[in-house]
C-alpha cells in the first residue's frame, strides 16, 4: 500500500498543473496577447443586464428567465480590425456564437461574421462560419462546411475551444485544435465583438479565456 501511494504522489508531482481561467500564459504575454474578460465582472461589455452575468469566472447568457424575440449580444466595448481571438465557451442546448467584425445595431444587435456554435445533434453548428443578419451560412463552401471537421472533437456539455484568425480579407476557424473554416471574403475588415443569446427556446451559454492579439 506504502508504495502505490508513493507512486501515485509521484505522478501527481510530475502532472502539469491546470492552467488557471482567465489569465495569460507567460507565452501570450510575450505574444502581445490582452485579455478582454478579466473572471470577475462585465468591465468594458455592454449587453442587457437581465440576461448577462458573471458566475465562477465565467460569462454566463441565459433566457431561461426571460425569453426574447430577437437575437441579442454583450458586445465589448472597442473595435478590432486584424487579430487572433480564442475564447472558450460551454453550450447547454439551442444556439450562440461570438461575432467579430461585426457592426452594432440599436438594442443590443449586431450584424457581421461569427464563429458559430449550436447544439442540435446531428445538424449541430460547431465549427462554422455565420454571417448574422447577412448571408448566413452561404459564405461558407457548403451550408455545415464547419461542422463536418468539427463534429468528431466536439465536447457536448463542456468546454470546447475556438480561436478566430482575421488578417485583411482571410479569415481562418479553428476548433479545439481542429482547423475547420478558411476562406476570404472582404466585407467587413474591421468591428466589433460580441456574444450571442438566440431567440426561441430557454438556452444557457458561458464563456471564458476571452484574450485576443492583435495582429499589425
Amino acid at each position: 500500500m506504502r508504495r502505490k501511494w508513493a507512486i501515485l504522489s509521484l505522478a501527481a508531482a510530475v502532472l502539469p498543473a491546470a492552467e488557471p481561467s482567465n489569465q495569460l500564459t507567460p507565452q501570450e504575454k510575450r505574444e502581445g496577447y490582452v485579455l478582454l474578460f478579466n473572471g470577475k465582472n462585465l468591465d468594458g461589455w455592454e449587453g442587457n443586464p437581465v440576461l448577462w452575468s458573471v458566475r465562477d469566472g465565467a460569462i454566463v447568457g441565459t433566457t431561461d428567465s426571460h425569453p426574447i424575440q430577437e437575437n441579442t449580444f454583450l458586445i465589448y466595448r472597442d473595435r478590432f480590425a486584424d487579430f487572433i481571438l480564442r475564447f472558450d465557451i460551454k453550450l447547454r442546448n439551442h444556439n450562440s456564437g461570438v461575432q467579430f467584425r461585426s457592426t452594432v445595431l440599436p438594442n443590443f444587435v449586431v450584424t457581421g461574421y461569427q464563429a458559430d456554435a449550436s447544439e442540435v445533434g446531428d445538424h449541430s453548428a460547431w465549427g462554422n462560419f455565420y454571417e448574422e443578419k447577412g448571408r448566413g451560412r452561404d459564405v461558407m463552401k457548403t451550408p455545415d462546411e464547419g461542422w463536418q471537421k468539427a463534429k468528431s472533437v466536439v465536447r457536448h456539455g463542456d468546454w470546447n475551444s475556438y480561436e478566430v484568425f482575421a488578417q485583411g480579407s482571410r479569415m481562418r476557424l479553428t476548433f479545439n485544435g481542429v482547423e475547420t473554416i478558411d476562406l476570404t471574403d472582404d466585407k467587413a475588415k474591421d468591428g466589433v465583438i460580441a456574444l450571442q443569446l438566440h431567440a426561441g427556446a430557454p438556452m444557457r451559454v458561458e464563456f471564458r479565456n476571452i484574450r485576443l492579439k492583435p495582429l499589425r
